[in-house]
């Protein structure tokens, strides 16, 4: 897997990746820390569940992941049909990522969220097919996402069955 240099007129494009999945998280962030000093606190939870404080440097890390892999596809040129068709569904992958979030913290529903966490998972198998077909290393940074996603549609299954 061969990293290409950044060019200096490529820098705004890379950081603007990654401001926009930073923003993704954010805007998902307003519907989680309410809930999660308050309604998330009073919930049967799986063993597995890793500690509170390791969410948001996860999340935070993954954004980037996600932002550097946009990058690399995104310089590819959105002229291309290949490259369009990979930036739409991974923008429709960001969207049901913000969704889910909603869904979850927001409307405190687990069963949506999980029946719409499905959904983004395999959202994020394609997003990470097309890249890869376009750049082993965008479509490799998505695999610690799709991890992470799978074991929180682990623990979103499972906090709805102990809480049913």
């Amino acid at each position: 897997m061969k990293m290409e240099n950044i060019r200096l007129n490529e820098i705004p494009k890379l950081m603007g990746s990654i401001i926009i999945c930073q923003i993704a998280g954010l805007i998902g962030s307003v519907f989680t820390m309410p809930a999660v000093q308050t309604w998330y606190q009073t919930l049967n939870k799986p063993s597995l569940t890793p500690p509170d404080w390791l969410f948001a440097p996860v999340w935070i890390f993954l954004f980037l992941l996600m932002g550097v892999s946009l990058f690399l596809i995104w310089r590819k040129g959105p002229d291309e049909r290949e490259v369009r068709h990979a930036l739409v569904i991974f923008g429709a992958q960001l969207i049901l990522n913000i969704l889910w979030s909603v869904l979850f913290f927001g409307l405190k529903s687990p069963p949506a969220a999980f029946i719409e966490i499905a959904v983004l998972w395999i959202m994020i198998l394609l997003t990470i097919r097309y890249f890869y077909r376009i750049s082993k290393a965008a479509g490799m940074l998505l695999v610690p996402y799709i991890l992470w996603v799978s074991l929180a549609a682990f623990l979103n299954f499972s906090i709805w069955m102990l809480n049913t």
